[in-house]
């Protein structure tokens, strides 16, 4: 008999039918009721075995993680916590899990502890829950720039240049770090190396994203990049994703208008989609928020955060306009802050951006124009000279979680802005062609895929978003 989903059992209630169930056991209370999960859903179907029927042998085998087969008709349930159950008339183990050493047991687990077994991490609730949630944004993203006409492009994970300028790259190499060949000047000869030049892993798609755009009109990248940055918090990894679009004939405003666009039509797929894992994950985050001190709980439960993005149009202003919020704020004043505001210039922390979010506006922010000193040297300079058409857009409980800009166009101001950034003309030469033959305005922004899972979910770890996380001395399975 061929399987069905226990999603699908639960959704249809096909009562009086006979069906097949596979599946991990989470329970097996009084060698007689096994609550059985098989990863589509949040929830369990409770298989009843015939105690007096099966042989004594095979009940035992029936533990917490052990992979079983059970087919049985489909019945109205007497017990509570369910509507609907399988009396079986037949099951099979097909995996075993030693009771004495399988490591999650029926009870509550530290994500710590779990992050140490992230092999096994995604049969809990938790993580389950994640996962499922994760794909559906992912699905989303893809069906928001399909439908618009997108065409997804795969930019390289290995390349010779450094998108942001800031030098945090893995390097790639197959030189034998033993014995590295060096030239007549004593410096690493990469002539010998695989690619006959020094390469890295990528920090960003974006170089090449525009490169796509100014050919195909709209473009976007959805894959990962690394940063080796010795970042040991909460909101870093050294491997995460990115969202990157790119439009030709756009300007910051069109860029604002796709981001809220695509975050709001994201948002609304994964409420509809993911009802019972958001629940799930919305009392876990309320039960977690308990140990915490009133002042540090969030002012909104998971689902209203979402409904909140939702429901209200982003708040733009510049950065010039936040600063003197900010630099006016009770906060602020009462050196409340943990980075003060003295005054323009200052990078903004993100204490500073959940206080123009939660605080300030009640609703999410796109923050624009930044001064050219501390954003990316492929912003477009305005022409006050001194900021650049960057946006960052912020969300309750998270801070910046979109960056983007209207693209420097002009090859004059963008090889200017290079030698401000010591990036050589040379090896940027490709990039370069794009303003010398046919330039024209374009504008493209990033998302970071975990950061932006982390909302959905409600996790405080970005280790807890990305099935196995990278970060400073940990690259376990």
């Amino acid at each position: 008999m061929r399987r069905v989903k226990i999603k699908d059992i639960l959704t249809n209630q096909p009562i009086g039918q006979d069906v097949n169930v596979k599946g991990w056991v989470r329970t097996f209370r009084n060698n007689q009721f096994i609550a059985l999960n098989d990863g589509s859903t949040i929830s369990t179907l409770q298989i009843v075995a015939d105690r007096e029927k099966e042989d004594e042998s095979l009940l035992k085998k029936i533990t917490t993680g052990a992979a079983i087969s059970a087919t049985g008709k489909v019945v109205e349930s007497q017990g509570k916590g369910q509507s609907v159950e399988i009396h079986a008339n037949k099951i099979e183990v097909l995996g075993e899990a030693d009771p004495e050493k399988y490591p999650l047991q029926p009870k509550r687990h530290s994500l710590e502890f779990l992050r140490d077994i992230a092999h096994l991490r995604f049969r809990t609730n938790t993580f389950s829950a994640v996962f499922r949630v994760r794909h559906a944004a992912a699905f989303a993203i893809h069906k928001f720039f399909n439908d618009r006409g997108f065409v997804y492009l795969n930019t390289p994970i290995v390349t010779g240049s450094d998108a942001e300028g800031a030098g945090e790259m893995f390097q790639v190499t197959t030189l034998d770090l033993n014995d590295v060949a060096k030239d007549d000047s004593g410096a690493v000869d990469f002539s010998q190396d695989f690619f006959n030049k020094a390469t890295n892993l990528t920090v960003s798609g974006q170089l090449e994203a525009e490169l796509g755009a100014l050919a195909l009109s709209e473009v976007y990248t959805f894959g990962p990049t690394f940063r080796a940055e010795n970042s040991n918090t909460s909101r870093h990894a050294a491997e995460f994703w990115m969202i990157e679009p790119e439009v030709a004939f756009a300007d910051i405003h069109d860029n604002m208008d796709l981001a809220e666009a695509m975050l709001k039509y994201v948002i609304k797929h994964v409420m509809k989609q993911c009802e019972d894992d958001l629940t799930f994950l919305e009392q876990r985050l309320i039960n977690e928020e308990k140990q915490k001190p009133q002042n540090e709980r969030s002012d909104m439960a998971l689902k209203e955060k979402m409904a909140f993005v939702l429901e209200n149009d982003f708040q733009r202003l510049t950065y010039t306009e936040a600063i003197d919020i900010l630099r006016n704020s009770k906060p602020n004043k009462k050196k409340k802050f943990k980075f003060p505001i003295d005054g323009w210039g200052a990078d903004l922390q993100s204490e500073h951006e959940r206080f123009l979010v939660e605080k300030h506006f009640k609703k999410p922010v796109m923050l624009v124009d930044y001064p050219k000193e501390i954003k990316a040297f492929y912003m477009r300079m305005n022409d006050d000279n001194k900021t650049v058409a960057a946006m960052d857009i912020l969300f309750p409980g998270i801070g910046e979680i979109v960056g983007g800009s209207q693209r420097e166009e002009r090859l004059d101001v963008l090889t200017s802005r290079m030698k401000d950034f010591d990036i050589p003309e040379h090896e940027m030469d490709w990039f370069l062609d794009t303003r010398r033959f046919g330039t024209c305005p374009h504008a493209g922004f990033g998302l970071g895929f975990e950061r932006f899972v982390m909302f959905l979910t409600g996790m405080g770890n970005i280790r807890d978003v990305i099935p196995f996380p990278r970060t400073p001395g940990n690259a376990e399975f």
